[in-house]
């Protein structure tokens, strides 16, 4: 099955768009793991068990892992088979090199488990085509990413048309294999209409609602498509470190249940708006 159909698919399964960014910094571990032994590994089981019927993803940023050496890409395999079946597994690791660099990058990263991944267009097709290979594989070009820095280049105009629109278009002509997506960020909710329109039938990875403040109405309203479908939308660091305390599993899954909640609200009026 190609990767968007099974992403609607797990969509309807699921009723979540939720996505869960797996970033464990070590220095905010809570309190009652940090000095036991594993504890990085320990804080994201802990986070997975409780969470884990809430969401669509989960997302592990690999810096997170790098950062650690050795032991943090032993961390990230056993932290990827914690995550139960039926529940998707994004590596957000934004590669992006020329071809034959990029067939590596794909290879490393879908043989860890994962079943889909963020890319880095900028560098052109050739440095895309490998992770799009696989159609039940998805591949996520960042097109208009939610750091306040992304006006830098993203927003330039070239040609008659911003250059994260011409990504949007690229991404379109891409999609073959049923497995390309975005990344549109949720701090940026005027933009989020003017992506959708572009791109009517792609999946969007949508980080930013949270600590980053996007706007998660506009986000969902925006971004999904016609259906309220085809969205993942990250939360990361508003749901892992919710509470610092014995507690801090149920206060993640707590905000989890409610970020799910909120979405599928709006998700609710956009179905009962008139066409």
């Amino acid at each position: 099955m190609q990767f968007n159909q099974l992403l609607r698919e797990r969509i309807r399964e699921t009723d979540s768009l939720v996505c869960v960014g797996l970033d464990p910094d070590p220095d905010k571990v809570p309190a009652p793991l940090m000095d036991k032994p594993d504890s990085v590994y320990r804080f994201c089981k802990a986070i997975i068990e409780a969470t884990s019927k809430f969401v669509l993803a989960y997302k592990p940023n690999l810096a997170f892992y790098e950062s650690l050496g050795v032991e943090g890409w032993d961390i990230l395999r056993r932290v990827i088979r914690l995550i139960p079946d039926g529940v998707l597994k994004i590596g957000d690791g934004k590669r992006g090199d020329i071809g034959s660099t990029a067939e590596k990058y794909a290879a490393a990263l879908f043989d860890l488990g994962f079943d889909a991944v963020t890319v880095n267009p900028y560098l052109g097709r050739d440095s895309v085509a490998p992770f799009l290979k696989d159609e039940t594989r998805g591949c996520f070009l960042l097109c208009l990413t939610s750091n306040p820095g992304s006006k830098d280049f993203q927003t330039l105009r070239a040609g008659g048309k911003l250059f994260y629109e011409h990504v949007a278009e690229r991404a379109v002509s891409w999609n073959g294999n049923g497995n390309c997506g975005l990344v549109v960020g949720a701090t940026h909710p005027a933009e989020l209409r003017g992506v959708r329109k572009a791109a009517p039938d792609l999946p969007f990875l949508i980080p930013g609602v949270g600590a980053q403040g996007g706007d998660l109405e506009a986000s969902v309203m925006e971004g999904t498509d016609g259906a309220g479908e085809m969205a993942v939308i990250n939360s990361s660091r508003a749901i892992l470190y919710a509470s610092s305390g014995p507690d801090f599993a149920d206060a993640a899954a707590r905000e989890t249940l409610k970020l799910k909640e909120a979405i599928n609200a709006v998700r609710a009026q956009k179905k009962a708006k008139p066409a």
